[in-house]
């Protein structure tokens, strides 16, 4: 073992000193809060609320920087446990929540065992010694699915904030770290996690009847309020490391209406796929013989693993959810079956998924040039418009929100389907449940160029100006339902 040198012990001593003055005054801000008149209440009141619409009840959580627990307890964890270096506040926060679990230790050295579902680093960043090595260790309490959480203060509130403290009307702290949202994108990937998205928050943090909540849930998250918020929060996740041996089963569902003169073709160009490919037709209200003769151009091929189904409701969206419930694979696939898409072009869905690309793969038609009648004018005027409409409200990159092809994990739609309560039985057409879905999952979504083709056989069951204003209906309710919260 090399000998520590000068340089090497100073560092140390520099460290645990900063480490000790923190604990203690944290310690000392515990010991006040019982009698705390601030103002901070509805600024954590706001933020408790975020954080309850982007982690789902019931996962593994683990919060960093727990102070009190209360914002790890109002998200209904299964197993809830909180880290904080002060150990006047973990007290405090076992005494508040009996059922959680809570240790005093330095975040970059935390000594638990993993794996969490989600992570939370709620206004910890600014107090910490060495950022890169606390996500280090938030790396090493991951899973592949895993969620980090974090928000921290804007710069450009160094000063009200200051001025908040000299007038008592905020927590005092200590000389702090101020990252921006690249800085911090910068140290998760040096430590081989990846952002997945990110916004500003809170724009008015003082309790203020009708006025906060307009100013918090609307005005921030427009141009140029945003940009004067007082917390950025980023959601990350680990970047992936592909198991190529993995061979995942993978289910094709196929929605079917009047589309007697695609089948044969379908079941000859689904490719087969990992572990092997199932195909789920889901028949609905045809006035041909689709049922028949998907019946028959199954029964044709023995070879081929199939599922047909009927449907008794009605839209596409029906017969996605119906298909995926029976379906068997451990990845769900949508394939139109007027064959716009290629069925040949899906391994690229299915390589994108494996090899760790997104969570959740969509099908874009409008990159490249389409064949003739591919796509009417008005058509692709209106998915340019809801394109960029959706990718503002989602915060992701959303090019074609009606693309007919979209790819998850199994795990990933049931978490989806196990929360959808929260948006309702809203969508005809089963992409939106499904981006929706994936969006307030924090699922990654990535697009995914295809070339989109002339059908061969019957017409479009898309109504244009019908559907364009149901489009419209989607744009307000994604407005209520995901951004203006």
């Amino acid at each position: 073992m090399e000998p520590i040198t000068q340089d090497q012990n100073h560092n140390r001593t520099a460290e645990r000193n900063y480490r000790d003055t923190r604990r203690e005054h944290n310690d000392q801000t515990a010991k006040s809060m019982d009698n705390w008149k601030g103002l901070g209440g509805y600024y954590h009141h706001r933020l408790t609320e975020v954080y309850s619409f982007l982690v789902a009840p019931g996962m593994r959580v683990l919060e960093l920087g727990c102070g009190q627990g209360d914002l790890l307890a109002s998200l209904k964890p299964y197993i809830g446990v909180g880290l904080d270096l002060s150990i006047e506040m973990v007290k405090r926060a076992a005494a508040r929540h009996v059922d959680l679990s809570f240790f005093s230790a330095d975040a970059m050295n935390i000594g638990l065992e993993g794996p969490f579902d989600v992570i939370i680093l709620s206004d910890l960043l600014n107090d910490l010694w060495d950022v890169q090595a606390v996500f280090n260790e938030v790396r090493r309490l991951s899973h592949p699915r895993t969620r980090i959480i974090i928000n921290v203060y804007s710069r450009l509130w160094e000063l009200p904030l200051s001025l908040a403290e000299a007038l008592k009307l905020a927590k005092p702290t200590l000389y702090q770290n101020w990252l921006t949202v690249d800085d911090i994108a910068n140290l998760l990937n040096l430590e081989d996690l990846e952002v997945i998205r990110s916004w500003s928050e809170i724009f008015w943090p003082v309790r203020t009847p009708l006025i906060d909540a307009f100013f918090n849930k609307f005005l921030v998250k427009l141009w140029p309020f945003h940009s004067l918020a007082l917390t950025n929060i980023l959601i990350a996740r680990p970047q992936p490391a592909p198991d190529l041996k993995d061979k995942p089963v993978v289910s094709v569902v196929v929605p079917a209406r009047n589309e007697a003169g695609n089948i044969g073709n379908i079941l000859d160009r689904v490719p087969e796929m990992g572990g092997g490919t199932e195909i789920v037709f889901v028949e609905g209200n045809s006035t041909d013989d689709t049922f028949e003769t998907i019946k028959r151009e199954v029964a044709a091929r023995p070879n081929k693993r199939c599922q047909v189904l009927q449907q008794t409701g009605k839209g596409k969206g029906d017969a996605v959810r119906l298909g995926y419930s029976k379906a068997e694979g451990d990845i769900f696939m949508i394939l139109d079956a007027d064959m716009t898409v290629p069925p040949e072009d899906l391994p690229r869905f299915y390589h994108a998924l494996v090899s760790g690309k997104g969570d959740f793969i969509n099908g874009v038609r409008l990159v490249y040039p389409m064949e003739k009648q591919a796509m009417r004018f008005f058509n692709l005027l209106g998915n340019k418009f809801f394109s960029l409409a959706f990718s503002w409200l989602l915060g992701q990159p959303i090019k074609d929100s009606l693309c007919g092809t979209k790819v998850l994990r199994r795990s990933d739609y049931d978490l989806i389907a196990r929360n959808r309560d929260y948006f309702g039985n809203f969508d005809p057409f089963g992409d939106f449940d499904l981006l929706f879905g994936a969006a307030k999952q924090t699922l990654k979504i990535v697009d995914l160029p295809i070339r989109y083709r002339e059908r061969t056989y019957g017409t479009t069951n898309i109504e244009r100006w019908k559907h364009g204003w149901l489009l419209l209906k989607m744009v307000f309710f994604a407005a209520s339902r995901i951004k203006f919260v």
